[in-house]
Protein backbone atom coordinates (compact mmCIF):
# COMPACT_ATOMS: atom_id res chain seq x y z
CA UNK A 1 0.00 0.00 0.00
CA UNK A 2 1.25 3.69 -1.17
CA UNK A 3 0.63 6.08 2.10
CA UNK A 4 -0.21 9.71 2.00
CA UNK A 5 3.49 9.75 2.96
CA UNK A 6 4.12 10.17 -0.56
CA UNK A 7 2.42 13.31 -0.89
CA UNK A 8 4.38 16.23 0.42
CA UNK A 9 7.74 15.24 -1.99
CA UNK A 10 5.61 15.52 -5.39
CA UNK A 11 7.84 18.40 -6.35
CA UNK A 12 11.17 16.56 -5.27
CA UNK A 13 10.00 13.69 -6.99
CA UNK A 14 9.95 15.45 -10.17
CA UNK A 15 12.89 17.38 -9.86
CA UNK A 16 14.41 13.94 -9.34
CA UNK A 17 12.79 12.19 -12.57
CA UNK A 18 14.33 15.01 -14.65
CA UNK A 19 17.60 15.32 -13.01
CA UNK A 20 20.88 14.08 -13.42
CA UNK A 21 20.10 10.34 -12.79
CA UNK A 22 18.04 9.67 -14.95
CA UNK A 23 19.99 11.99 -18.28
CA UNK A 24 22.24 9.29 -19.01
CA UNK A 25 24.78 12.39 -20.39
CA UNK A 26 28.15 13.82 -19.53
CA UNK A 27 27.83 17.29 -17.89
CA UNK A 28 26.32 20.12 -19.85
CA UNK A 29 28.01 23.59 -19.80
CA UNK A 30 26.21 26.46 -21.58
CA UNK A 31 27.55 29.17 -23.32
CA UNK A 32 29.53 32.38 -21.14
CA UNK A 33 26.68 35.06 -20.20
CA UNK A 34 27.45 38.71 -20.75
CA UNK A 35 29.17 39.48 -17.34
CA UNK A 36 31.15 35.69 -18.09
CA UNK A 37 28.48 33.42 -15.81
CA UNK A 38 27.85 29.93 -16.57
CA UNK A 39 25.57 27.06 -16.15
CA UNK A 40 26.77 23.67 -15.76
CA UNK A 41 24.74 20.39 -15.58
CA UNK A 42 26.20 17.24 -14.25
CA UNK A 43 26.09 14.75 -11.88
CA UNK A 44 25.72 17.23 -8.90
CA UNK A 45 22.98 18.99 -10.03
CA UNK A 46 22.88 22.55 -11.68
CA UNK A 47 25.76 25.04 -10.70
CA UNK A 48 25.71 28.62 -11.62
CA UNK A 49 29.09 30.46 -11.43
CA UNK A 50 29.66 34.03 -11.81
CA UNK A 51 33.95 35.10 -12.05
CA UNK A 52 33.66 38.09 -10.97
CA UNK A 53 33.19 38.15 -7.87
CA UNK A 54 33.98 33.98 -7.47
CA UNK A 55 30.66 32.94 -6.83
CA UNK A 56 28.85 29.47 -7.06
CA UNK A 57 25.63 28.57 -6.46
CA UNK A 58 25.11 24.96 -6.51
CA UNK A 59 21.26 23.02 -6.50
CA UNK A 60 21.49 19.79 -5.51
CA UNK A 61 19.00 17.68 -3.26
CA UNK A 62 18.41 13.31 -3.02
CA UNK A 63 15.07 11.15 -3.11
CA UNK A 64 14.98 8.09 -1.41
CA UNK A 65 11.68 5.93 -1.61
CA UNK A 66 11.36 2.98 0.31
CA UNK A 67 9.29 -0.18 0.48
CA UNK A 68 9.71 -3.18 2.46
CA UNK A 69 7.57 -5.60 4.97
CA UNK A 70 8.15 -6.77 8.28
CA UNK A 71 6.25 -9.57 10.42
CA UNK A 72 6.11 -9.73 14.58
CA UNK A 73 6.71 -13.12 16.32
CA UNK A 74 3.74 -12.40 17.87
CA UNK A 75 0.20 -12.39 16.47
CA UNK A 76 -1.72 -10.29 18.79
CA UNK A 77 0.69 -7.05 17.81
CA UNK A 78 -0.41 -4.36 15.03
CA UNK A 79 0.28 -3.94 12.06
CA UNK A 80 3.61 -3.19 11.38
CA UNK A 81 3.37 -0.75 8.51
CA UNK A 82 1.06 2.16 7.95
CA UNK A 83 2.06 2.02 4.57
CA UNK A 84 4.37 -0.66 2.36
CA UNK A 85 5.64 2.35 0.55
CA UNK A 86 6.71 5.80 0.68
CA UNK A 87 8.85 8.91 0.08
CA UNK A 88 11.72 8.81 3.23
CA UNK A 89 13.67 11.79 2.06
CA UNK A 90 12.97 14.55 -0.48
CA UNK A 91 15.01 17.49 -0.30
CA UNK A 92 15.82 20.01 -2.27
CA UNK A 93 19.86 21.45 -1.11
CA UNK A 94 21.16 25.24 -2.70
CA UNK A 95 24.58 25.68 -2.07
CA UNK A 96 25.97 29.44 -2.31
CA UNK A 97 29.71 29.82 -2.51
CA UNK A 98 31.09 33.33 -1.89
CA UNK A 99 34.79 33.52 -2.66
CA UNK A 100 36.98 30.62 -0.52
CA UNK A 101 35.50 31.80 2.92
CA UNK A 102 31.91 32.19 2.76
CA UNK A 103 29.85 29.10 2.76
CA UNK A 104 25.59 29.55 2.83
CA UNK A 105 24.18 26.03 2.95
CA UNK A 106 20.08 25.40 3.06
CA UNK A 107 18.67 22.19 3.07
CA UNK A 108 14.43 21.55 2.58
CA UNK A 109 12.83 18.25 3.15
CA UNK A 110 9.35 18.31 1.84
CA UNK A 111 8.85 14.42 2.74
CA UNK A 112 9.12 15.64 6.34
CA UNK A 113 6.08 18.47 7.70
CA UNK A 114 7.42 18.17 11.20
CA UNK A 115 11.30 18.68 11.05
CA UNK A 116 11.53 20.23 7.17
CA UNK A 117 14.33 22.33 8.08
CA UNK A 118 17.72 20.61 7.91
CA UNK A 119 21.05 22.71 7.44
CA UNK A 120 20.26 25.81 7.42
CA UNK A 121 24.09 27.93 8.09
CA UNK A 122 26.51 29.90 7.35
CA UNK A 123 30.24 29.16 7.77
CA UNK A 124 33.57 31.43 7.42
CA UNK A 125 36.48 30.24 7.00
CA UNK A 126 38.87 32.86 7.01
CA UNK A 127 41.14 31.23 9.48
CA UNK A 128 43.55 28.58 8.15
CA UNK A 129 42.27 25.09 8.59
CA UNK A 130 39.38 26.48 10.68
CA UNK A 131 35.38 26.33 10.02
CA UNK A 132 33.48 28.65 12.29
CA UNK A 133 29.29 27.90 11.76
CA UNK A 134 26.24 29.42 12.71
CA UNK A 135 23.06 27.64 11.68
CA UNK A 136 21.10 24.64 12.48
CA UNK A 137 23.19 21.55 11.70
CA UNK A 138 24.13 18.62 13.33
CA UNK A 139 25.76 18.94 17.06
CA UNK A 140 29.29 17.07 16.92
CA UNK A 141 28.42 13.55 18.14
CA UNK A 142 28.29 10.02 16.96
CA UNK A 143 30.35 9.00 13.65
CA UNK A 144 27.49 7.16 12.32
CA UNK A 145 25.19 10.21 12.36
CA UNK A 146 27.47 12.88 10.95
CA UNK A 147 28.14 10.50 7.88
CA UNK A 148 25.99 11.37 4.93
CA UNK A 149 22.42 9.61 4.76
CA UNK A 150 23.19 9.18 1.17
CA UNK A 151 26.38 7.62 2.70
CA UNK A 152 25.61 5.21 5.11
CA UNK A 153 26.42 1.25 5.10
CA UNK A 154 22.46 0.31 5.58
CA UNK A 155 19.05 2.24 5.00
CA UNK A 156 18.85 3.41 8.58
CA UNK A 157 21.04 3.83 11.38
CA UNK A 158 21.41 1.69 13.96
CA UNK A 159 19.39 1.60 17.16
CA UNK A 160 22.03 3.13 19.33
CA UNK A 161 21.05 6.68 17.40
CA UNK A 162 17.95 7.19 18.90
CA UNK A 163 20.69 8.16 21.86
CA UNK A 164 22.16 10.85 19.34
CA UNK A 165 20.82 14.33 19.55
CA UNK A 166 18.98 15.52 16.20
CA UNK A 167 20.02 18.93 14.46
CA UNK A 168 20.07 22.08 16.41
CA UNK A 169 20.49 25.16 16.20
CA UNK A 170 23.78 26.95 17.30
CA UNK A 171 27.53 27.99 16.81
CA UNK A 172 30.07 26.13 15.84
CA UNK A 173 33.73 25.75 15.86
CA UNK A 174 36.15 23.75 13.91
CA UNK A 175 39.68 22.91 13.44
CA UNK A 176 41.82 20.44 11.77
CA UNK A 177 45.88 19.13 11.82
CA UNK A 178 47.23 16.75 9.42
CA UNK A 179 45.24 14.06 10.87
CA UNK A 180 43.29 15.14 13.88
CA UNK A 181 39.81 17.27 14.03
CA UNK A 182 38.65 19.14 17.33
CA UNK A 183 35.17 20.82 16.97
CA UNK A 184 33.25 22.00 20.05
CA UNK A 185 29.65 24.14 19.73
CA UNK A 186 26.31 25.27 21.69
CA UNK A 187 23.66 24.84 20.61
CA UNK A 188 19.12 25.79 21.41
CA UNK A 189 16.51 23.84 19.51
CA UNK A 190 15.76 22.84 16.07
CA UNK A 191 15.31 25.75 13.59
CA UNK A 192 11.80 24.05 12.54
CA UNK A 193 10.58 24.29 16.44
CA UNK A 194 11.68 27.56 17.08
CA UNK A 195 15.35 27.29 18.19
CA UNK A 196 14.11 28.15 22.08
CA UNK A 197 11.84 25.56 23.85
CA UNK A 198 14.64 22.80 24.61
CA UNK A 199 17.50 24.25 26.79
CA UNK A 200 21.01 24.80 25.94
CA UNK A 201 23.38 22.23 24.88
CA UNK A 202 27.57 22.32 24.92
CA UNK A 203 29.15 19.53 22.70
CA UNK A 204 32.71 18.70 21.55
CA UNK A 205 34.27 15.94 19.42
CA UNK A 206 37.85 14.96 18.84
CA UNK A 207 39.42 12.64 16.73
CA UNK A 208 42.64 11.34 15.39
CA UNK A 209 43.75 9.20 12.67
CA UNK A 210 47.03 7.21 13.48
CA UNK A 211 47.25 5.44 10.04
CA UNK A 212 45.73 7.90 7.37
CA UNK A 213 46.62 6.75 3.95
CA UNK A 214 45.27 6.61 0.49
CA UNK A 215 44.45 2.80 1.03
CA UNK A 216 44.28 2.61 4.51
CA UNK A 217 42.88 4.56 7.54
CA UNK A 218 42.31 4.00 11.53
CA UNK A 219 39.86 6.59 12.87
CA UNK A 220 39.69 7.10 17.16
CA UNK A 221 36.65 9.32 17.88
CA UNK A 222 35.38 10.68 21.43
CA UNK A 223 32.55 12.92 21.80
CA UNK A 224 30.37 14.80 24.50
CA UNK A 225 27.09 16.61 24.66
CA UNK A 226 25.77 17.76 28.10
CA UNK A 227 22.51 19.99 28.10
CA UNK A 228 20.70 21.70 30.70
CA UNK A 229 16.49 22.13 30.89
CA UNK A 230 14.51 23.91 32.51
CA UNK A 231 10.68 22.90 33.50
CA UNK A 232 9.25 25.35 31.22
CA UNK A 233 10.86 23.74 28.14
CA UNK A 234 9.08 20.51 26.28
CA UNK A 235 8.79 16.80 27.40
CA UNK A 236 11.92 15.09 26.80
CA UNK A 237 12.58 11.83 25.05
CA UNK A 238 14.35 8.70 23.59
CA UNK A 239 12.96 6.48 21.29
CA UNK A 240 13.94 3.73 17.94
CA UNK A 241 12.44 1.66 15.17
CA UNK A 242 14.00 -1.38 14.11
CA UNK A 243 15.90 -0.38 11.74
CA UNK A 244 12.78 0.93 9.20
CA UNK A 245 11.35 4.30 8.52
CA UNK A 246 8.10 2.35 7.29
CA UNK A 247 7.07 1.36 11.19
CA UNK A 248 3.69 2.52 12.44
CA UNK A 249 5.33 3.20 15.87
CA UNK A 250 8.65 2.81 17.62
CA UNK A 251 9.47 -0.21 19.17
CA UNK A 252 11.38 1.31 22.20
CA UNK A 253 10.61 3.99 23.35
CA UNK A 254 11.13 5.81 27.34
CA UNK A 255 7.75 8.15 26.48
CA UNK A 256 8.12 11.91 27.59
CA UNK A 257 9.86 12.57 30.34
CA UNK A 258 9.20 15.96 31.56
CA UNK A 259 11.11 15.89 34.43
CA UNK A 260 14.35 15.98 32.93
CA UNK A 261 16.59 18.80 34.17
CA UNK A 262 20.33 17.79 32.03
CA UNK A 263 20.45 15.59 29.67
CA UNK A 264 24.70 14.19 29.24
CA UNK A 265 25.49 12.17 26.72
CA UNK A 266 29.29 10.39 25.94
CA UNK A 267 30.39 8.20 22.83
CA UNK A 268 33.31 6.35 21.78
CA UNK A 269 34.14 5.57 17.82
CA UNK A 270 36.41 3.32 16.30
CA UNK A 271 36.78 2.62 12.63
CA UNK A 272 39.48 0.97 10.46
CA UNK A 273 39.53 0.87 6.08
CA UNK A 274 41.91 -1.09 4.47
CA UNK A 275 41.08 -1.14 0.43
CA UNK A 276 37.34 -1.97 -0.03
CA UNK A 277 37.11 -3.30 3.32
CA UNK A 278 35.57 -0.80 6.38
CA UNK A 279 34.87 -1.81 9.72
CA UNK A 280 33.17 0.30 12.30
CA UNK A 281 31.84 0.60 15.91
CA UNK A 282 30.49 2.64 18.59
CA UNK A 283 29.18 3.05 22.14
CA UNK A 284 27.40 5.56 23.74
CA UNK A 285 25.84 6.42 26.98
CA UNK A 286 23.40 8.84 28.08
CA UNK A 287 22.14 9.79 31.23
CA UNK A 288 19.27 11.54 32.06
CA UNK A 289 18.96 13.86 35.62
CA UNK A 290 15.38 15.01 36.76
CA UNK A 291 15.19 17.97 38.44
CA UNK A 292 15.02 16.96 42.34
CA UNK A 293 11.29 16.27 44.44
CA UNK A 294 10.59 18.19 47.90
CA UNK A 295 14.08 17.54 49.82
CA UNK A 296 15.56 14.96 47.81
CA UNK A 297 17.54 14.74 44.60
CA UNK A 298 15.78 13.13 42.06
CA UNK A 299 17.65 9.47 40.56
CA UNK A 300 19.55 10.16 37.55
CA UNK A 301 18.11 7.61 34.43
CA UNK A 302 21.56 5.52 32.69
CA UNK A 303 20.75 4.43 29.06
CA UNK A 304 23.31 2.66 26.58
CA UNK A 305 23.68 1.61 23.13
CA UNK A 306 26.29 0.61 20.23
CA UNK A 307 26.87 -1.33 17.46
CA UNK A 308 29.46 -2.97 15.17
CA UNK A 309 29.09 -2.96 11.60
CA UNK A 310 31.48 -3.91 8.61
CA UNK A 311 31.32 -3.57 4.94
CA UNK A 312 33.04 -4.91 1.85
CA UNK A 313 32.89 -3.14 -2.05
CA UNK A 314 33.01 -6.05 -4.09
CA UNK A 315 34.11 -4.52 -6.97
CA UNK A 316 35.41 -1.52 -6.78
CA UNK A 317 37.37 1.08 -4.34
CA UNK A 318 36.59 1.44 -0.63
CA UNK A 319 34.95 4.38 0.95
CA UNK A 320 37.39 7.35 1.08
CA UNK A 321 38.10 9.30 4.31
CA UNK A 322 36.87 12.76 4.69
CA UNK A 323 38.96 14.64 7.43
CA UNK A 324 36.97 18.41 6.74
CA UNK A 325 33.57 18.79 5.47
CA UNK A 326 32.88 21.90 3.33
CA UNK A 327 30.89 23.68 6.19
CA UNK A 328 29.28 23.04 9.74
CA UNK A 329 30.06 19.94 11.96
CA UNK A 330 30.46 16.80 9.86
CA UNK A 331 34.69 16.65 11.08
CA UNK A 332 36.26 12.99 9.93
CA UNK A 333 33.67 10.63 8.03
CA UNK A 334 33.88 8.19 5.55
CA UNK A 335 32.38 9.05 2.03
CA UNK A 336 30.41 6.87 0.03
CA UNK A 337 31.16 4.39 -2.73
CA UNK A 338 32.45 5.61 -6.04
CA UNK A 339 31.32 4.21 -9.65
CA UNK A 340 33.96 4.47 -11.80
CA UNK A 341 33.61 5.85 -15.42
CA UNK A 342 33.93 2.30 -16.98
CA UNK A 343 31.51 0.70 -14.63
CA UNK A 344 29.09 2.50 -15.01
CA UNK A 345 25.97 0.91 -16.24
CA UNK A 346 25.16 3.47 -18.93
CA UNK A 347 28.77 2.76 -19.98
CA UNK A 348 28.39 -0.87 -20.64
CA UNK A 349 29.38 -1.71 -16.73
CA UNK A 350 27.50 -3.56 -14.41
CA UNK A 351 28.03 -0.92 -11.64
CA UNK A 352 29.53 -1.15 -7.98
CA UNK A 353 28.11 -3.33 -5.41
CA UNK A 354 28.94 -3.87 -1.78
CA UNK A 355 28.01 -5.96 0.92
CA UNK A 356 27.23 -4.73 4.69
CA UNK A 357 26.55 -7.12 8.21
CA UNK A 358 25.45 -4.87 11.60
CA UNK A 359 24.48 -5.71 15.24
CA UNK A 360 23.24 -3.24 17.09
CA UNK A 361 21.66 -2.49 19.92
CA UNK A 362 20.27 0.10 22.97
CA UNK A 363 18.95 -0.22 26.22
CA UNK A 364 16.32 2.18 27.99
CA UNK A 365 15.94 0.17 31.18
CA UNK A 366 17.31 1.97 33.98
CA UNK A 367 16.82 2.06 37.45
CA UNK A 368 13.33 0.37 37.85
CA UNK A 369 12.46 2.44 35.00
CA UNK A 370 11.54 0.34 31.43
CA UNK A 371 12.12 2.15 28.37
CA UNK A 372 12.55 -1.20 26.39
CA UNK A 373 15.28 -3.03 24.89
CA UNK A 374 15.98 -4.13 21.56
CA UNK A 375 18.72 -5.58 19.89
CA UNK A 376 19.14 -5.96 15.49
CA UNK A 377 21.29 -7.93 13.39
CA UNK A 378 20.97 -6.47 9.78
CA UNK A 379 22.30 -7.94 6.36
CA UNK A 380 22.40 -5.15 3.53
CA UNK A 381 23.53 -5.17 -0.30
CA UNK A 382 23.48 -2.34 -2.24
CA UNK A 383 24.29 -1.76 -5.83
CA UNK A 384 25.65 1.57 -7.15
CA UNK A 385 24.74 1.52 -11.35
CA UNK A 386 25.56 5.11 -11.68
CA UNK A 387 27.50 7.74 -9.64
CA UNK A 388 23.88 9.20 -8.21
CA UNK A 389 22.02 6.54 -7.97
CA UNK A 390 21.70 3.60 -5.21
CA UNK A 391 19.78 0.55 -5.09
CA UNK A 392 19.42 -0.73 -1.38
CA UNK A 393 17.85 -4.00 0.27
CA UNK A 394 18.78 -4.89 3.97
CA UNK A 395 17.09 -7.60 5.83
CA UNK A 396 16.96 -6.94 9.45
CA UNK A 397 16.14 -9.19 12.43
CA UNK A 398 15.34 -7.62 15.43
CA UNK A 399 14.58 -9.03 19.52
CA UNK A 400 12.74 -6.22 21.05
CA UNK A 401 11.10 -6.20 25.15
CA UNK A 402 8.88 -2.82 24.95
CA UNK A 403 8.83 -0.27 27.40
CA UNK A 404 6.26 0.73 29.96
CA UNK A 405 5.24 3.67 27.22
CA UNK A 406 4.73 0.99 24.19
CA UNK A 407 2.28 -1.63 27.19
CA UNK A 408 -0.83 -0.19 25.56
CA UNK A 409 -0.20 -1.56 21.82
CA UNK A 410 2.78 -3.63 21.75
CA UNK A 411 1.90 -5.40 25.36
CA UNK A 412 4.95 -6.32 27.76
CA UNK A 413 6.19 -9.76 26.27
CA UNK A 414 8.82 -9.88 24.36
CA UNK A 415 8.94 -10.52 20.81
CA UNK A 416 11.09 -10.95 17.63
CA UNK A 417 10.90 -8.49 14.38
CA UNK A 418 11.64 -9.61 10.72
CA UNK A 419 11.73 -6.53 8.20
CA UNK A 420 12.97 -6.56 4.65
CA UNK A 421 13.42 -2.90 3.58
CA UNK A 422 14.39 -2.02 -0.13
CA UNK A 423 15.40 1.59 -1.13
CA UNK A 424 15.71 3.64 -4.45
CA UNK A 425 18.20 6.82 -3.66
CA UNK A 426 18.55 9.32 -6.06
CA UNK A 427 21.08 12.50 -5.33
CA UNK A 428 22.81 14.99 -6.93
Amino acid sequence: MIGTRTAPAVLAVSLALAGPAGAGEDALEGMAGPSGERLRYDAKGLTLTFPEPDVKLQIGGRLHIDGGAAGFSRPDLPEAFPDNVAVRRAWIEPTLTIGRDWVIAFQYDFADPMLPINDALVAWKGVPDTILTLGNMKEPFSLEWLQSNNDTLFAERSVANALVPERRFGFAAGHHGKNWTAVAGVFGNAASSGIDGDGVAVAARATVAPIMTGDETLHLGLAGVFRTRSRSDGAFGFSSPAGAFLFERPLVDTGDLPDAASVSRLGAELAYRRGPLLVQAEYIRAELQPFPGPGQPGAALDFQGGYVEAALVLNGEGRAYALTPQSGTTYATFRGVTVPEAQRLSRGGIGVFELAARYSAVDLDARGFRGGMEQDVTLGLSWYPEPNLRLIGNVVHGRVRPGEAQSDTLGTRPFSVDTVIARLQIYW
